[in-house]
């Protein structure tokens, strides 16, 4: 009876808002039923994203019988007693509530407020086990664990006031840095006991969390996980094709300091996923190159499992976004090896400073890959690439993004070698590399410019973002603008 009433409600629901209705799935269970009863009219819009997603459709059980290469759970031995459901409500609030601080009591069932990679390791630990080794993983560490990072943060963002001729700078509120750098590397939620709110439901009991809302990709939850599943497959439908366009990437990619979507909308790529990409299957898996979809995105070649017309595997899928990653073209202030961890704040270079590379870009080796390893993962990306270009091609594109990264890279030695020179003159005080005008001036220099002309020569093109638009243009004239402002103060 339950049943019939929640699915009467759900159809008089959508009818009275005009659109199509769904019947909630006969295997979903009942502590779910319960949830929709109440959420149906609460937060509909929740319910009917669930409603027209793959977790509504079909039960782990179900899923393992696909063939393995079109499966998208990793676990085979998933728990008995969430097999034969589908994955609903319950059966994702519901996990370790030993393990969760925001566990709390909601009209008779003990839930949690934070689904965590925890709790999807449940069906896909081989995803959640990927990423946790991962720079996106280690996001917020990366950046307060590192002393460099954090006063470079706490430098650039939150109130500023000016007392005579001089910018006092205040430290940036919790509020200002989620909004800001921790809006994408993630926030650290903690619960802070319990607070009432007033509902349409009436007064309710929750945690209260503090760092809250953020889905930030190096998110720490309180259970103690790192990284937030919905920062790339938004909840509660948890698209793959919502994951597979670029309009989620774009939610952090963006110039001036990190440019690919900006990138990739002029590049030739960008022209003709705009120009047919409605026309494609962002569904399939494995998803086929040349038949569901004509040129890449970002999830083509940084995490996809891409296969050819034959079945042939051209990538294999994976949730580590740095695997298939051989240089890391932002760096401070260089391109350099990849880092062989996600955990970046561990990094010393030979001054003793957590930078992958000296200031007159001496690679700190010990925590980058090797020569071996980068031409592994270059190759990799050749072939994903050979699916559409020819050898001669690829090569060549390749030679020329070699090009772009030493050039810049110099470009970057120049600009370093003329800060120290401020420093050892006393023309600058480098207690704080990041505030003075010369070494705001130096930090564009690598942070805006360089990321802008190498984005654009790795992905096929935008050659006003090269040049012009944060390319070489802004490089040589901030170049320029640091030797002016050494010889005003010499004189």
């Amino acid at each position: 009876m339950m049943k019939v009433f929640i699915d009467v409600l759900i159809v008089s629901f959508f009818f009275l808002m005009g659109t199509s209705a769904q019947e909630v799935p006969e295997s979903v269970s009942e502590e779910t039923e319960m949830c929709i009863s109440c959420h149906i009219s609460y937060t509909p819009g929740i319910v009917y994203d669930w409603l027209e997603s793959r977790h509504s459709k079909i039960t782990p059980a179900e899923a393992l019988k696909k063939p393995e290469i079109e499966r998208r759970i990793s676990n085979p031995e998933v728990a008995e007693r969430l097999r034969h459901t589908t994955v609903g409500c319950y059966e994702c609030h519901g996990l370790n509530p030993q393990m969760h601080e925001d566990n709390f009591p909601h009209f008779g069932f003990k839930i949690n407020a934070i689904v965590s990679p925890n709790d999807c390791m449940t069906c896909h630990p081989v995803e959640v086990l990927q990423y946790s080794t991962s720079t996106k993983a280690h996001a917020v560490g990366n950046l307060s664990d590192n002393p460099l990072y954090t006063l470079l943060v706490e430098t650039i963002i939150g109130l500023k006031t000016v007392e005579d001729t001089k910018v006092v700078r205040g430290e940036a509120s919790d509020l200002t840095k989620r909004e800001t750098c921790y809006g994408c590397h993630g926030t650290v939620i903690k619960v802070d006991g319990m607070k009432k709110i007033e509902t349409e439901a009436g007064e309710i009991d929750v945690p209260n969390l503090s760092g809250w809302p953020n889905q930030g990709v190096g998110r720490i939850n309180p259970d103690g996980s790192r990284g937030a599943c919905s920062a790339c497959h938004p909840r509660h439908a948890f698209s793959l094709k919502d994951a597979r366009k670029l309009y989620t990437c774009a939610q952090c990619h963006l110039d001036p300091d990190v440019p690919a979507y900006n990138v990739y909308k002029e590049s030739k790529h960008g022209n003709i996923y705009y120009a047919r990409g409605d026309e494609w299957n962002f569904e399939n898996v494995p998803w086929t190159l040349g038949r569901d979809f004509k040129t890449p995105t970002c999830a083509v070649c940084h995490a996809s499992l891409i296969a050819d017309e034959e079945g042939n595997v051209l990538a294999e899928r994976t949730h580590n976004f740095d695997s298939r990653m051989w240089v890391r073209i932002f760096g401070l202030p260089y391109a350099h090896p990849h880092p062989k961890e996600g955990n970046t704040s561990i990094i010393k270079n030979a001054e003793g400073l957590p930078l992958p590379t000296t200031f007159l870009n001496q690679p700190a080796s010990d925590y980058l890959i090797d020569s071996t390893t980068m031409g592994e993962r270059q190759r990799k990306m050749e072939k994903l690439c050979q699916g559409c270009h020819s050898t001669d091609w690829v090569e060549k594109h390749f030679q020329k993004f070699d090009g772009t990264v030493k050039e810049t890279n110099l470009m970057i030695l120049a600009a370093t070698q003329l800060l120290l020179e401020a420093w050892e003159q006393k023309l600058a005080d480098k207690a704080n590399p990041f505030d003075e005008e010369i070494e705001i001036l130096w930090a564009k220099e690598w942070l805006f410019y360089p990321n802008s002309i190498r984005y654009a020569s790795a992905m096929t093109g935008a050659p006003d973002y090269a040049a012009f638009k944060l390319g070489w243009w802004e490089l040589s004239e901030k170049l320029q603008q640091m030797k002016n402002w050494i010889e005003l103060r010499k004189k």
